[in-house]
């Protein structure tokens, strides 16, 4: 199961729903654009009980935009999750043993100016990363 979050009014922080979009259909997966509210697809996802949850985001490394990183649980205050609503880590505790395992995965955003449109970096790194999830090769993606 895969989530995105994020608000696509403010540009490369619609990465998430972006990804969740092309993920729609994709065989062996159940994607969610949750917008701006994790928290409001944790009823689906305690329902569905997933072996692994992806939650993808804007998130904030100091990378070059467009870049892609696995992070670490303790390091959600990177993704821009973080301030769409409840904290983060605050949802993925509560989810508990409802799910197998979290991962994060966020892309470096470029622009998260008012307005639509992802960045061309980020608009290609959602196209990577959609194709990474279906294809399962989750290892190609490098920890933060």
């Amino acid at each position: 199961m895969a989530l995105g979050v994020g608000n696509p009014l403010s540009r490369d922080d619609g990465v998430g729903p972006k990804v969740a979009e092309r993920l729609d259909g994709a065989e062996g997966w159940h994607a969610i654009d949750c917008g701006t509210s994790l928290e409001n697809a944790s009823g689906i996802v305690a329902r569905e009980h997933p072996d692994l949850l992806v939650i993808i985001d804007a998130a904030e490394m100091g990378l070059p935009a467009g870049s892609i990183r696995r992070l670490p649980i303790d390091s959600s205050d990177r993704m821009l999750a973080s301030t769409h609503g409840l904290p983060l880590e605050f949802v993925i505790d509560r989810l508990g043993s409802t799910v197998g395992r979290v991962l994060l995965i966020g892309i470096e955003p470029g622009d998260t100016s008012f307005g639509e449109g992802l960045s061309s970096a980020v608009e290609e790194a959602a196209d990577t990363l959609a194709e990474i999830l279906r294809s399962g090769t989750l290892d190609r993606i490098r920890m933060l």
